[in-house]
């Protein structure tokens, strides 16, 4: 795509500018922006915030997820999280919805002397890069969360690390959408020659592959939802992500009483709720807050990321399809990149300029893939967010 988005010839008025396939998280951003901008939308998707955001924890962290070998991720990473308060604030204007914005920041913690170590060792990396990771000894974090457990051998604070909930998110931005003047339209596309627009955006997560061909696999994760009893609120503020006897496990309150807790990671497609999992993520969850072996639990669901083989998101033209955008891949990051992504593509859409931010995530990097071929199977940073 080079130049500006060319304007319609008079016989083209109802033609769309911009078609959107998936209306996730990262989809509607990319039509509220690129309507916004006065361009005509059309979103396509049977079943609107159906994919992984419904089961998405929410959690804003770039320092947090900021792992080995992914510093160009860790870049995009910090770069939306920037955009989030504005991006927050626009929204709730626009909407008048509250999307559970919160900015308490994250406590890192390592139940063992064995989980500390392995905790620690993340941390000195990320604040390596310059990252805001400040270490904090046991009685320290039981200041800030008098809620610990005890067992608690140490922690970090990140300070900046914050949360949505995807469940208020998803609806706010089919409003904001709708409201600039994208229409959504309760289809579903099988093959792009379905689409008819001058440009067309992927956003449609696992299903991305069978559309594009990019090796976009999913990745199962399993979740659980508890309440406070007696209707309160959670004993803790601050998002806390931890180890306890080697089991990676994050736990983000809610303002009505809500904890979600999570969660696993596994190379399959289906959306079972095991039972072994959802005993893992119990018995870690209570280890590093016991309070919790009180709270109801309400949900187990399973949903699946979109994942690719460097973990990283497709960003940018379909090889060989200049006038196919995709904006997939997101994995554990759909949430946070949000901003950035809907930003990026909407100004590639509407100017052909790609941003320089664009080049490490291109679609071309996979040239020689098939989809699912050849995934990463590292278990760093393997959580969802």
């Amino acid at each position: 795509m080079t130049g500006r988005f060319p304007s319609p010839p008079s016989r083209d008025r109802v033609r769309p500018d911009v078609a959107v396939v998936g209306a996730g998280p990262i989809g509607l951003s990319i039509a509220w922006r690129c309507a916004a901008r006065g361009l005509r939308v059309v979103v396509h998707d049977p079943a609107p915030g159906s994919g992984a955001s419904a089961v998405a924890a929410g959690m804003l962290s770039p320092v947090a997820e900021a792992y080995f070998g992914e510093r160009q991720l860790t870049a995009l990473l910090l770069a939306s999280a920037e955009r989030w308060p504005g991006f927050a604030a626009e929204l709730t204007e626009v909407t008048g919805v509250d999307i559970g914005y919160r900015t308490e920041g994250t406590l890192m913690v390592g139940l063992t002397g064995d989980d500390l170590a392995e905790a620690r060792r993340l941390w000195a990396y990320q604040q390596g890069l310059g990252l805001p990771v400040t270490p904090l000894r046991p009685s320290e974090l039981r200041d800030r969360e008098p809620s610990l457990a005890p067992r608690v051998r140490g922690g970090a604070l990140a300070p900046t690390d914050h949360q949505v909930d995807p469940r208020l998110l998803v609806p706010a931005l089919r409003a904001a959408a709708q409201q600039a003047g994208a229409v959504l339209v309760s289809q579903a596309v099988r093959r792009l020659s379905d689409v008819d627009a001058r440009v067309t955006v992927v956003a449609a997560g696992c299903g991305a592959a069978a559309l594009t061909g990019l090796p976009v696999r999913p990745v199962k994760g399993q979740i659980l939802r508890l309440r406070a009893p007696d209707g309160g609120a959670p004993g803790f503020r601050h998002v806390i992500r931890g180890y306890a006897d080697g089991e990676p496990v994050y736990l983000v309150p809610r303002v009505d009483g809500e904890v979600v807790l999570g969660a696993t990671v596994e190379e399959r497609a289906d959306t079972t709720v095991t039972a072994g999992a959802v005993q893992r993520l119990l018995r870690a969850g209570v280890d590093l807050l016991p309070e919790l072996a009180e709270y109801d639990l309400v949900e187990a669901v399973a949903g699946l990321r979109p994942g690719t083989p460097d973990n990283a998101p497709i960003l940018g033209p379909l090889p060989g399809r200049p006038d196919v955008l995709v904006a997939t891949g997101h994995h554990r990051h759909g949430i946070v990149l949000a901003p950035i992504t809907a930003d990026l593509i909407a100004d590639l859409v509407l100017d052909g300029v790609s941003d320089p931010l664009l080049a490490p995530f291109r679609a071309d990097r996979f040239l020689g893939l098939t989809p699912g071929g050849s995934p990463d199977r590292s278990t760093e940073g393997d959580q969802w967010s």
